[in-house]
């Protein structure tokens, strides 16, 4: 019994001394870390800025899936500020969206937030934009000029860039019509295009879905959980939040997740 003991130790002695420190993942191999994205965010928070599901989401993805990442705002001024438990907006407040979704960052030097000015397409390989309503009132008029909207000069800068250096564009819940007012024959999905209950959520936000398509882009209905690919653009679509659920949100993980990857499949061709 001892000798059969001892001999048990050895052996697994000797297994544990060819694992690693700690156990590496699927996307810890091969080339990690050989792609570069951009994440563009307009604030922190769904009702003004970025919605933080929406951009935990991609930057857990992009690292499951072996990219590096830095994180990008434009150094202004919020349209205004929301008082999160009433919805509506706050008297008196005014808040720079570079400073609010710095609170996304974690770390120092790259890991900082950036300011969107000084985004150089030449270092990434491609560029994601979260959705959230900052989407429709910072880094555009949407929210008071619909369809002739205007387009933050910087954001319309990098997508133009992006798209005439043919690098992917991911894009999730209101984000497409961003890339839509500004490039031209687009195909994207933001979801349903009727306002439809389902058994778990429904589409509220249908007006936007027209207004893409009054852009001249084409629509294509997805489900939250999926991703629609503009092989041709090189624009990638996800609904996300465009589905209004109280507790179904691994759906919208799983949204970003197929979108992300995309978008890092892109990078490869």
């Amino acid at each position: 019994m001892l000798a059969s003991r001892a001999l048990l130790a050895k052996q697994v002695a000797a297994v544990l001394t060819r694992q690693p420190a700690c156990l590496a993942h699927q996307g810890d191999w091969g080339n990690w870390g050989n792609t570069n994205v951009a994440v563009v965010f307009s604030g922190c928070g769904w009702w003004d800025g970025t919605d933080v599901h929406e951009a935990a989401y991609t930057m857990y993805h992009l690292s499951r899936n072996g990219a590096r990442f830095q994180m990008f705002a434009p150094n202004q001024q919020q349209m205004h500020v929301m008082d999160h438990m009433r919805m509506q907006p706050m008297s008196g407040e005014n808040r720079n969206m570079m400073m609010e979704a710095a609170r996304f960052t974690h770390g120092n030097g790259k890991m900082q937030m950036h300011d969107l000015s000084k985004l150089d397409v030449n270092s990434f390989d491609a560029i994601i934009f979260p959705g959230g309503y900052g989407i429709t009132k910072n880094l555009s008029t949407f929210s008071n000029d619909g369809k002739d909207c205007k387009i933050n000069n910087d954001v319309e800068r990098v997508l133009k860039e992006f798209h005439r250096s043919r690098k992917p564009i991911g894009l999730s819940c209101m984000a497409p019509l961003l890339a839509c007012r500004v490039l031209p024959s687009l195909e994207v999905t933001m979801g349903h295009e009727r306002d439809e209950s389902s058994r778990w959520g429904r589409w509220p936000q249908t007006s936007m879905v027209q207004a893409v398509k009054n852009m001249g882009a084409r629509h294509n209905i997805r489900e939250p959980y999926e991703a629609y690919v503009d092989e041709k653009n090189k624009v990638i679509s996800t609904p996300t939040f465009m589905w209004e659920t109280d507790y179904h949100y691994h759906y919208i993980f799983d949204g970003i997740g197929n979108m992300v990857k995309h978008v890092l499949r892109m990078c490869a061709k």
